[in-house]
């Protein structure tokens, strides 16, 4: 098929490189002429595993092409997906100027019948206002259809090759949108994923919907977490407990620092705005915000417990993306966390394997950034591990103490073993599990 897609962001880049790996041809659109200069040389702009090698490929056997180049790219596609940012507004609403001045670009080029598909998160009703927006820029035929993502930063890429489930959201009686977007999804559905279609609100909702109750399992791990510390339980005992029960299963149940990122944090907020604005409060998705905006602090006030005052003290943190094989650091925890410890007098030393660059415009020289994990120990008085990179698992534990100026490990991820820990000489803090400690 001939597809275009507009925006050369997360979700139109990984979206674009995959559909073109199984023979599409694609052209990726954006407006800014020095990011498609990049692209065409084969750089990325984000940081997604498997994400550079495939576009380089499909690239160089001309499946791919990156362009400014809109009316062109719309006027050659059988299919025509919108992947610009909806940013957050500052009541949490989704902000729709770029999608509505897309669809009327796109309006504006149609030479013959096109599917128009809203590949951005949006809220409720975009696709009736995407499709008012073209039809006052067009008498050709066109069909608006939704169809969000469900990718996972540092995993998008296999997320798209083997979805969970493809949702497709059609006008009822739309037989012709709905049979080109079963034949575009057919090759990555081919193990029996379902193409799920259904209506265009439907499948709006259904994006905020998976996201918020993720959102929600976290902050409700986080509350048990932090109920289990008063209580003397652990856990990772309870975690297992719970898990076990095949109407919970075992995903999304790891207490840590609180959840970050592109999507949770703007998804959760936005669910709560559309509902407000329909009459309707959204009680528990204005628990789970508050709860994961508190677990953020949990961290610094374990550090101020044990210290007393974190004034001259030296944090090393290990991780500063907002989750791993990612590098970014959108309402990464770790913005709060350093945040926190340099208004309280204390000095940070931190690494991440991936987001030394995005953290350094975040912090300018407010923190020193370490170019490899055990450079940041350096004369610390703590540890504190904030995202759990598979490379901080099975550290040189000896080397870890004799760099550091006192062994205290504050794990906001449990990535390690409190008694092994102990053994080694550690005073160690985790989330929801009993301290362990020389004493």
């Amino acid at each position: 098929m001939q597809i275009a897609v507009v925006g050369t962001g997360y979700v139109g880049l990984v979206l674009g490189a995959c559909l073109a790996e199984t023979g599409n041809s694609v052209a990726c659109v954006d407006k800014d002429l020095s990011k498609v200069t990049t692209l065409r040389a084969g750089k990325m702009p984000i940081f997604e595993p498997g994400l550079e090698e495939m576009v380089k490929r499909s690239v160089a056997e001309e499946r791919l092409a990156f362009t400014t180049d809109l009316p062109t790219a719309v006027q050659a596609a059988q299919i025509v997906f919108i992947a610009v940012g909806t940013p957050q507004g500052e009541d949490g609403s989704a902000d729709l100027q770029h999608v509505l001045a897309v669809a009327r670009a796109v309006g504006q080029a149609l030479k013959r019948y096109t599917v128009i598909v809203d590949k951005s998160t949006v809220p409720v009703g975009t696709a009736r206002k995407v499709h008012a927006a073209i039809a006052k820029e067009t008498t050709q035929p066109f069909s608006v259809v939704s169809n969000p993502e469900f990718l996972k930063q540092g995993a998008a890429v296999d997320d798209f090759m083997k979805p969970d489930r493809v949702v497709v959201g059609v006008d009822p009686g739309d037989d012709r949108a709905a049979a080109l977007m079963r034949e575009l999804y057919a090759p990555f559905t081919r193990t029996g994923a379902p193409i799920m279609m259904m209506d265009t609100a439907s499948a709006e909702l259904s994006k905020y919907a998976a996201n918020s109750i993720l959102a929600t399992r976290i902050s409700f791990m986080n509350e048990v977490a932090n109920v289990c510390e008063l209580v003397g339980a652990d856990v990772d005992h309870v975690r297992r407990a719970i898990g076990s029960d095949r109407r919970i299963g075992t995903s999304f149940l790891f207490p840590g620092v609180g959840y970050g990122g592109s999507c949770f944090p703007k998804d959760v907020k936005a669910m709560l705005k559309f509902s407000k604005d329909e009459g309707y409060g959204f009680r528990i998705l204005g628990a789970v915000e508050a709860v994961n905006d508190s677990q953020k602090l949990r961290l610094g006030e374990k550090m101020r417990a044990h210290f007393g005052t974190l004034k001259g003290k030296t944090i090393a943190l290990w991780g500063l993306a907002f989750k791993p094989r990612t590098d970014d650091m959108r309402e990464a925890p770790a913005i709060v966390i350093v945040d926190q410890l340099l208004a309280q007098g204390a000095a940070v030393r931190a690494y991440d394997p991936e987001a030394t660059e995005t953290a350094r415009g975040i912090f300018g020289d407010r923190v020193t950034l370490c170019q490899r994990s055990y450079d940041a120990l350096i004369g610390a008085d703590a540890l504190a591990v904030v995202t759990e990179w598979n490379n901080f698992r099975e550290p040189d534990f000896k080397k870890m103490r004799e760099l550091m100026k006192s062994p205290v490990i504050f794990d906001g991820r449990n990535i390690y073993a409190p008694e092994q820990l102990r053994a080694l000489g550690f005073t160690y803090y985790s989330m929801g599990r009993p301290t362990a400690s020389l004493d």
